[in-house]
């Protein structure tokens, strides 16, 4: 629909923010926008146009008031540190940069290697969060496993996956998004295996915490489950991208 809808919670519809006048590249347009922050600084939505590779900034108080922060990306994942840098990942160059006000290049702070399996390397990286710490946990999707670059790292360390495709709970199927809570527990979206499984770094395997009962629309089910959240009281948020919903389910207890 090439919009950006905002939800509040129990409401029975949503409110358009950003797009929602077709499909293009004007200043109140957007392009299949495949991801979105919040930056509680400015008070505004960081959109990736995926159409229009580009990133635009939004205020969230005045829709026309936008702002085109970098141009001509093959962007995918987005994140914002607590200083308020923003980390691209651009899985055509198979690297991921942090921006900050100004910046005409960004820098390069994960992968930038070419594409391949090595622990320097990255393969179409899609999703990515970056903690308190400054690590950047990477979605290193072509690779089917999560990357860890900690602050100033030449290379990753793989703390999901990782054991080639598949489904075993020591593998995952083309990984997207991933969140870290505040106890250092991985959570990815497992698309092709429509789950979300749950890891912790060092551990050789790690747990169903969502789904994991085949492709279907019931309540126990994903299909092809591509983001995720946390609010904040650790509830965890699903895009179920092929069931067309967002899906709330309640803190998971360790």
């Amino acid at each position: 629909n090439h919009r950006i809808v905002k939800w509040k919670l129990d409401s029975n519809e949503g409110q358009i923010i950003a797009g929602g006048n077709g499909q293009g590249n004007q200043n109140n347009q957007l392009s299949c926008p495949r991801n979105i922050i919040f930056d509680k600084e400015s008070n505004s939505f960081i959109i990736f146009d995926y159409g229009n590779k580009r990133v635009i900034r939004y205020s969230d108080q005045n829709q026309k008031n936008q702002q085109i922060i970098i141009s001509n990306i093959d962007c995918h994942g987005l994140t914002i540190d607590k200083n308020g840098f923003i980390y691209v990942c651009d899985y055509g160059k198979n690297e991921v940069r942090r921006w900050k006000e100004g910046d005409t290049k960004g820098e390069l702070v994960a992968g930038g290697n070419g594409h391949g399996n090595q622990l320097n390397q990255l393969s179409d990286p899609t999703f990515i969060f970056v903690d308190d710490d400054y690590s950047l946990y990477i979605s290193d999707y072509g690779n089917d496993r999560v990357m860890k670059w900690t602050k100033g790292a030449k290379e990753g360390i793989i703390v999901a996956g990782g054991n080639g495709l598949g489904n075993s709970l020591k593998q995952l199927s083309f990984p997207q998004g991933v969140i870290v809570d505040h106890l250092g527990q991985i959570y990815v979206a497992d698309q092709c295996n429509n789950r979300v499984m749950r890891w912790c770094e060092g551990d050789e395997e790690g747990e169903i915490v969502v789904g994991g009962n085949g492709e279907g629309s019931q309540s126990n089910q994903l299909n092809y489950p591509n983001d995720l959240s946390f609010d904040n009281e650790e509830n965890l948020y699903v895009a179920d991208s092929l069931n067309n919903r967002i899906q709330k389910f309640e803190k998971i207890i360790n």
